[in-house]
């Protein structure tokens, strides 16, 4: 039964291998050379306080091979599931080939572990192998992300670690428990694509977020938070300012919400999503008005310091990386064991 499943398999594996092959040789040949010119951008920049500026360029000049790894990296389980699990079983349904191993001695019990176990192993290994050398190769772009791509970030977080592989084994498992329940290959494939779609899309927004109580802290305004402060001209409105998603100090960290608070502790309206916050303090005398000359931007915001403004933040910091990893890989493997256990039951007792 191992040799057979082999046989049908052998094909799809050998693409899959060729595929890691080319993918490993590439990110080890421009990996090394990454990670130092990274060390040597961080050496420099530290000495003159400039590092803010190094990992947006340095960033923006990687930004097209990173994303497209991350791509990759997402897409992988969701191949395994779509065209080695939803066909796994349905094509031997649709063909009756299924009776003839039936009637060798071979219980379905045994059929349907051996396929499962042998072509299970191998999606999970390749989805394996392919998200941790990306997360080898991309680890300098990580750390110089910006806050929507640093390596908390839901789209990130996905692509990296041992992640990939609790999707590979439950999106596997997945088509193969609807293809036992549809019993077509095109309809099982549909079918498998839109629920694994849907959980990847709602476990980070509803589920990632509270794994831990996230943390929230307050801190003051400067360049780390601060997207800009804007000062009206002679006789326009109260200044504007717009944070930034970020933490002050803790880099590659998850940021749930960014708050302005204003003297009093209240939240004030804006200063995210494209929306300023209006701050409570003169614009026509002092150092938020027009007059005050160069440097009035830094002189305001010591002005907003002085006031009590503040940044309030909450977020999972960067320390949780992988803890979060172990947490979801184990989530996906429980909904892969109850998928097993469900193609067992309807295997034995429905299909016949």
């Amino acid at each position: 039964m191992i040799w057979l499943t082999w046989r049908q398999f052998r094909g799809s594996a050998a693409m899959m291998a060729a595929v890691l092959a080319v993918l490993a040789v590439v990110l080890a040949v421009t990996g090394p050379g990454l990670a130092s010119a990274y060390s040597a951008g961080i050496a420099d920049c530290s000495t003159n306080n400039t590092c803010d500026r190094f990992y947006n360029l340095f960033f923006s000049q990687y930004n097209l091979p990173f994303m497209a790894l991350t791509f990759v990296v997402l897409i992988l389980p969701a191949l395994a599931g779509l065209f080695w699990g939803a066909p796994l079983i349905t094509r031997e349904l649709e063909a009756g080939t299924h009776l003839l191993v039936w009637n060798q001695s071979i219980t379905r019990g045994r059929w349907l572990a051996v396929k499962l176990g042998l072509t299970g192993l191998i999606s999970v290994v390749a989805a394996g192998l392919g998200g941790l050398m990306v997360t080898w190769w991309s680890a300098p772009l990580d750390e110089s992300a910006s806050e929507g791509m640093a390596l908390m970030a839901p789209l990130v977080f996905s692509a990296r670690g041992i992640a990939p592989m609790g999707y590979a084994a439950f999106a596997f498992v997945l088509g193969v428990t609807v293809g036992i329940l549809v019993r077509r290959t095109l309809p099982a494939m549909a079918v498998t694509l839109a629920v694994f779609a849907a959980i990847q899309l709602a476990l980070p927004a509803m589920v990632r977020p509270h794994l831990m109580a996230p943390v929230t802290a307050t801190f003051e305004l400067g360049p780390a938070n601060v997207d800009s402060l804007n000062i009206p001209r002679e006789g326009g409105s109260a200044p504007q300012l717009f944070l930034r998603e970020a933490v002050p100090g803790k880099l590659g960290s998850w940021v749930l919400a960014s708050e302005l608070l204003d003297p009093s502790g209240r939240v004030v309206p804006g200063g995210t999503g494209g929306t300023g916050a209006v701050i409570n303090v003169s614009s026509t005398s002092g150092p938020c008005s027009p007059k005050s000359g160069a440097g009035a931007e830094d002189g305001c915001m010591g002005e907003v310091n002085r006031l009590g403004y503040r940044q309030q933040v909450t977020y999972q910091p960067l320390e949780r990386f992988w803890l979060f990893q172990w947490i979801e890989t184990g989530i996906y493997a429980l909904l892969t064991i109850g998928l097993t256990w469900l193609s067992f039951r309807w295997i034995r007792r429905r299909v016949s």
